[in-house]
């Protein structure tokens, strides 16, 4: 927790906005698509989404291929608290939302289903947009397809099992305009999944990280994520390190708060 606390002031120091920002293409990301409202239809669809699993009475039994829980001690664990923790917060759930359409998202990737409030979300986001993601906890796969099927999201494809056999078969000769990773908190992981999908990418794919601050280990992952000679452009929000690689945009790191 300290850490974390300590990470923030300094995001807190070195963060601005939109001001200042010189790069059309960064600028009109963070007014139109960070700093932009949210629909009434989708902040009800957020709030109906993390509500039915709020209210859950189900425990499971929890598989977890990452670098474990800060909160949870066993692997039997409540619906309702996994929800009420380990999911997407209410902001960024709804900067989903907004993201797929303004970036013209229509083939996503997500390494880390969980409860599947953020799947839900990109898969809401448009009909038409498909979403592959996966899941190394059968159980908790399980909760969310009952999350799609209940609210008739048919084009969200899950996979379960441990990503180092799921990955790699599952984005060979496939490009993704987004992929969202949030399956593994881990140094090693984050970068192995980070070059093992850079052949996954187009010139207009984003890539997310959630929880780059999470850890010194993440920290030191966002670091090297961000020299690599591919990424021209980033964004640090703390919650999100969220990366592009336009060839027509000069290497720029931003620190915006959302």
């Amino acid at each position: 927790m300290f850490f974390i606390l300590k990470e923030y002031l300094n995001f807190l120091r070195i963060s601005t906005n939109q001001h200042g920002v010189h790069s059309p293409f960064v600028y009109n990301f963070i007014i139109k698509c960070l700093y932009s409202g949210s629909t009434k239809i989708q902040k009800s669809f957020f709030r109906k989404n993390r509500s039915r699993l709020l209210v859950s009475k189900d425990e499971i039994l929890v598989n977890d291929f990452g670098a474990g829980s800060k909160v949870f001690k066993g692997n039997l664990r409540s619906v309702s608290k996994i929800a009420k923790i380990a999911s997407v917060r209410r902001k960024y759930g709804l900067l989903l939302m907004r993201l797929v359409p303004y970036l013209k998202i229509s083939n996503s990737l997500e390494l880390g289903t969980s409860m599947g409030i953020a799947s839900s979300c990109i898969g809401f986001a448009d009909a038409q947009a498909k979403l592959l993601t996966l899941e190394g906890c059968e159980n908790t796969a399980n909760v969310a397809k009952e999350q799609f099927d209940f609210f008739g999201l048919k084009n969200i494809e899950v996979i379960v099992g441990d990503f180092n056999q799921t990955l790699q078969i599952n984005i060979e000769n496939k490009l993704f305009d987004m992929i969202y990773f949030d399956g593994n908190h881990t140094k090693e992981a984050t970068l192995r999944y980070f070059t093992q999908t850079l052949q996954s990418k187009h010139n207009d794919s984003v890539f997310i990280f959630d929880d780059i601050h999470w850890n010194a280990e993440m920290c030191d992952a966002w670091k090297e994520i961000k020299k690599h000679s591919e990424v021209t452009v980033t964004i640090d929000t703390f919650q999100w390190g969220i990366v592009f690689f336009r060839k027509e945009q000069k290497k720029e790191h931003f620190t915006i708060r959302i």
